[in-house]
């Protein structure tokens, strides 16, 4: 299985797996390096993904003997599923002997053992469920709910990083970072600086603590534009499901972080701009999704977000 190359992707693709091995699928899964420790908690081997062609074909080529010895009859179907929609997947796929299953995008069809028409536009989790669901004989609907696994080493890893940090209280967490753009448009709220330092003060009022839990080469960026939010480092991807899992509340760009707070059922405010939240929203009846402002503004202004936040909060402490 070719998992995705973002987080989001690679969570809002967790329904179609979980469908493949509810339908008795043992599965092998090649992504990127973080991926191992993000799905930690499903048991599933996790193998990296080489940069080279050569050495992606030799690792197929490797897995692929390992399946056929365990499985005389692995060649004799689609044994390969690629949820990324690139040509080189599916030629890795080809050069490696392994009969896939994807999408008919990017003129691959002649490479895949099986494809499927891709319908643009719709939602990504449906997107990836119903790619699998080709493969299923108990065919459903997707899930509500995406009901993360976490890991118990992340939990412990995730109270190790409070406790030195001497957080105590209930806390939010905010994930003001994102990468890449949509549509050529940044995907990061313009006025986040001022909610957080806003929010800083509500928090503290209410006996609550702020934190934020910045990447690699993003802790000067969180010292200079967030300081009034506790700086949590070093915190690996495990680690930080775990803290994500902790938050009494997680309001994030449109970023990783917020998909896996979803994910986790966590109360999550997502700040949407130029993303389409009916193709890449955040998954989850704990998730709310503000997008856009009024009088047809890009972004939310911070009022309107606080107002937003107040909301999940009160909601929280009533639950």
């Amino acid at each position: 299985m070719r998992i995705r190359n973002w987080i989001g992707d690679v969570v809002l693709g967790l329904p179609a797996l979980t469908a493949l091995e509810d339908e008795g699928y043992d599965l092998i899964l090649v992504g990127k390096r973080w991926a191992g420790d993000l799905l930690a908690g499903y048991g599933w081997p996790v193998h990296a993904k080489p940069g080279k062609l050569g050495d992606t074909v030799a690792l197929y080529r490797r897995l692929r003997a390992e399946c056929r010895a365990l499985d005389p009859g692995f060649d004799s179907r689609v044994n390969a599923v690629t949820l990324a929609t690139s040509f080189s997947s599916a030629m890795e796929f080809r050069l490696a002997g392994l009969k896939g299953l994807g999408y008919a995008t990017e003129a691959r069809s002649f490479l895949l053992k099986r494809t499927l028409p891709i319908v643009h536009g719709g939602h990504a989790l449906v997107s990836y469920y119903e790619l699998t669901q080709a493969l299923c004989t108990r065919k459903a609907p997707p899930p509500g709910e995406i009901a993360f696994k976490l890991a118990q080493r992340h939990r412990d890893e995730a109270a190790a990083l409070l406790a030195a940090a001497g957080i105590t209280q209930p806390y939010v967490l905010i994930c003001p970072f994102a990468g890449g753009t949509f549509e050529k448009l940044d995907k990061r709220w313009p006025a986040f600086a001022d909610y957080t330092r806003e929010l800083a003060a509500w928090c503290a009022a209410q006996g609550m603590q702020l934190i934020i839990v910045p990447g690699p080469g993003e802790d000067t960026v969180a010292r200079e534009e967030y300081s009034a939010a506790t700086q949590i480092l070093k915190a690996g991807m495990g680690a930080y499901n775990g803290l994500l899992e902790r938050a009494a509340l997680v309001v994030s760009n449109d970023t990783g972080p917020g998909h896996i707070a979803a994910a986790l059922a966590r109360p999550t405010l997502s700040v949407l701009g130029p993303t389409k939240p009916e193709q890449w929203g955040v998954w989850g009846g704990a998730a709310k999704i503000r997008r856009g402002g009024s009088a047809g503004a890009l972004w939310p202004s911070v009022d309107e977000v606080m107002q937003d936040t107040l909301t999940l909060l009160g909601q929280t402490a009533a639950a």
